[in-house]
């Protein structure tokens, strides 16, 4: 039976298959096996699409830790799932980062528990939105460093002529780490501690 979840579901899958422009409506009622007539009694339009997306995608983000945690490590855990959540949908992210949320409650139900978390620690009221659309901006940007090529930064026969920047290069691998994760790290250690000056209280 046709239903949100299951128009859901193909659309992610349309995406992954062939990028955000091949999601159009024809072509998610062609892979649900339905007339196109018959997803609007759903959705109205594939923005209405996007917002389930967009909900299905915010829910799987790990939230758990504020309140539970210490603010620095509940940043962390989130950041972490938002970025390996959206690792998987690369395609979507220059769409879902300016799709307004309204009327989305998953993904209203994620930025209330982390708005209440910086809160909690003692964030300005006015700054919370700045602070999290910060960690936003990083996190999406690494969650296309996730699927650069491993040589992506290989000078190849202009090594001699770029030396520092090779020896950069040379001496950043090591500890079986992947280059994304350890980029990660040093990028969200560092937001986090810059955020963590604008607190009032612990």
């Amino acid at each position: 039976m046709l239903d949100k979840a299951g128009i859901t579901s193909a659309a992610l899958e349309l995406v992954s298959r062939k990028g955000y422009d091949g999601l159009t409506m024809a072509a998610l009622a062609k892979i649900l096996d339905v007339a196109p007539s018959a997803l609007y009694n759903h959705v109205s339009s594939k923005q209405d699409v996007l917002l389930l997306v967009e909900d299905h995608l915010m829910s799987l983000v790990d939230v758990s830790s504020f309140g539970a945690a210490p603010w620095d490590e509940a940043v962390r855990t989130w950041a972490w799932s938002y970025r390996n959540v959206f690792a998987e949908h690369t395609p979507l992210i220059p769409v879902i980062a300016v799709l307004p949320v309204t009327d989305a409650p998953q993904t209203l139900a994620m930025y209330e528990t982390v708005s209440k978390g910086f809160l909690d620690a003692g964030f300005p009221q006015e700054r919370i939105i700045s602070a999290i659309v910060a960690l936003e901006s990083f996190i999406f940007g690494s969650a296309y460093d996730v699927t650069a090529p491993e040589d992506i930064f290989d000078p190849g026969t202009m090594a001699e002529s770029t030396p520092y920047f090779s020896a950069a290069v040379r001496g950043s691998t090591g500890e079986g780490v992947p280059a994304a994760d350890a980029a990660f790290t040093l990028g969200l250690d560092a937001l986090v501690a810059g955020l963590g000056g604008l607190r009032t209280a612990d």
